[in-house]
């Protein structure tokens, strides 16, 4: 939300003493007249602006319409859950199934996500990621579908077996590569299946 002007916060606050105090939200010609403007077209544009920095929401024509959005509602459009489809190994790869285990709720606009009906999570199990500040614990966001590039991180099945690591090409053929030299890079003996490209990294307080 951009920040207010001194006469946009004047007429917020004002349209939210009206609500309290009569119960009801004030005219545009009763807003011109406490302010001493000298047309209400001076409120019909504060209010435009106010609706663009999405203080009031848009709502019809409608006499006595305004409503000031709360500060948490406004939080609310900016969070969204996405999906958490249990763990992954950061570490060696291991033959398992997902199960959801829930969801996790993230704040896109701080992230700076566009999360999809195809985007989900899952929880690091393993140290193979160090190099790349991956460890147990963190969540990993993914992106189911996207394209992978060299050098994404990627959770990924090879020859049916799940992990999470980095997505590498070598003399045009794709391989798994470890942020950490315990382990050794991954080549696929039949098959490599990217489920999913990492678009954010959450961490859990310790």
């Amino acid at each position: 939300m951009s920040e207010l002007t001194r006469r946009q916060q004047q007429i917020v606050d004002f349209i939210e003493r009206s609500q309290w105090e009569d119960g009801v939200s004030p005219s545009f010609r009763e807003i011109a007249e406490h302010f001493g403007f000298a047309s209400v077209g001076t409120v019909v544009g504060h209010v435009r602006a106010l609706r663009k920095k999405g203080v009031l929401p848009n709502a019809p024509r409608q006499a006595r319409s305004l409503r000031v959005q709360s500060p948490l509602a406004l939080l609310r459009k900016r969070v969204v859950d996405i999906p958490l489809f249990g763990s992954i190994p950061a570490g060696f790869a291991e033959d398992r199934q997902q199960q959801a285990k829930g969801c996790v709720s993230l704040d896109i606009e701080t992230l700076g996500l566009k999360p999809s009906p195809r985007t989900f999570a899952l929880e690091v199990r393993g140290d193979s990621m160090i190099g790349k500040c991956i460890v147990d614990g963190d969540i990993v966001v993914l992106e189911h579908g996207l394209t992978p590039r060299h050098g994404d991180v990627v959770a990924a099945l090879i020859d049916n077996e799940s992990t999470l690591k980095t997505f590498v090409i070598e003399h045009g053929k794709p391989y798994l590569r470890a942020e950490n030299p315990r382990y050794p890079k991954l080549a696929p003996a039949r098959e490599l299946v990217v489920q999913g490209v990492m678009v954010a990294l959450l961490r859990k307080r310790r």
